[in-house]
């Protein structure tokens, strides 16, 4: 029987928090435990955690953007994979076409999530940088010829056809895409249902974690040449580039100028301080959860497996203050205090090297 779809639950990132809703909603439960996949198991399986930094002077102005979730590999498909849920995730170039899949879907019971460029919402104004990128929305029921849509507040919003089918082709490469859960003998038939949940999914999963933040160099897909802008090393680097006068890249040459500096210690502070590629504590205490609940899954975890889960959820777990510090850092009004900026990362790299080698340990004998 499915659930009815709650918009009002806790997420601490956008993209897991709402996998989280519309998999309850549409009756998929975790076979590990015979629940509703929590938050926290949906974010481990999609890759968790991670960390990008990247800068861009352009005429008028100076960005910076941060990534603190697993990123650029693919957070949302691995989520869906390792589930183990049977998604259908259809595109189209005909906005009729779209539409009449969308009915179709929602006439089964279940939510639908598509992606929209967010500006392009009536209910939101536009951000030419934000907007940049899509974003996953589900659409939760049809009301006449308007939708019903979770944008992520405290309330459903409606949208009519025509709204929505301007903001789900705004952005070319994500035209008219969609994504929901099958049921039943339907999924059986057509092959959709993804293999079951194990603990050796997991396992890959906190080793992909474990070896991203870990490696020197770019992760797949990205030139060479930027490999010190990901992981651990990432961090390093840009705690070497805060307190930097003197280089092409260092922040205290690029952001010498204050308007510059408030518009990108503001881009970036919105960034840290979000749940669309961050959230409380740069995700650590939500992936220190997922690593408790990982500990508790009975026989298929014991001994030292646990108790090698249990120390690197501790780090991570205390890993969310040091963000959390950071964060406030960024934010903090007045002129950007690079040097103490540069101190907490220095701290929080030698962290998170020791975490994950915690778990990568821990991946390796579970």
């Amino acid at each position: 029987m499915l659930s009815a779809y709650d918009h009002t639950t806790e997420y601490s990132h956008w993209d897991s928090g709402l996998w989280t809703r519309v998999l309850a909603a549409s009756g998929v439960r975790n076979p590990l435990t015979d629940k509703p996949f929590t938050e926290a198991m949906l974010a481990g399986l999609a890759g968790g955690i991670g960390f990008m930094i990247f800068t861009f002077e352009y005429k008028d102005t100076t960005t910076a953007s941060a990534v603190t979730r697993f990123h650029p590999g693919p957070y949302t498909e691995n989520l869906l994979r390792r589930s183990g849920a049977a998604v259908r995730i259809q595109q189209t170039t005909s906005a009729k076409l779209a539409q009449g899949r969308l009915d179709a879907a929602l006439d089964t019971g279940v939510p639908v999530v598509v992606r929209v460029v967010r500006g392009k919402l009536p209910w939101v104004t536009e951000d030419p940088l934000a907007d940049m990128d899509s974003v996953d929305l589900p659409v939760v029921a049809r009301i006449d010829a308007d939708y019903l849509m979770d944008d992520g507040g405290a309330r459903l919003e409606r949208i009519s056809s025509d709204a929505l089918a301007q903001a789900r082709s705004s952005r070319k490469a994500d035209k008219h895409w969609q994504a929901h859960v099958v049921l039943g003998a339907q999924a059986l038939d057509e092959e959709l249902a993804g293999d079951p949940l194990t603990v050796e999914v997991i396992r890959h999963a906190m080793a992909e974690t474990a070896g991203e933040l870990l490696s020197e160099q770019a992760p797949p897909g990205v030139p060479a040449s930027y490999a010190g802008n990901f992981g651990i090393v990432g961090m390093q680097t840009w705690a070497r580039r805060l307190t930097d006068r003197n280089s092409k890249r260092g922040w205290m040459r690029i952001f010498g100028d204050p308007e510059r500096s408030a518009a990108g210690m503001g881009m970036l502070h919105g960034l840290l301080a979000g749940r669309r590629f961050s959230g409380p504590g740069a995700l650590r205490p939500l992936y220190a959860q997922f690593l408790h609940e990982v500990a508790k899954t009975g026989e298929a975890v014991s001994g030292v497996e646990r108790g090698s889960l249990l120390e690197a959820a501790a780090q991570y777990a205390a890993l969310g203050a040091h963000w959390d510090t950071l964060v406030a850092l960024v934010g903090a009004p007045g002129d950007p205090d690079f040097a103490a900026m540069a101190a907490a990362v220095d701290a929080i790299a030698v962290l998170e090297n020791a975490a994950a080698g915690a778990l990568e340990a821990a991946a390796g004998v579970i």
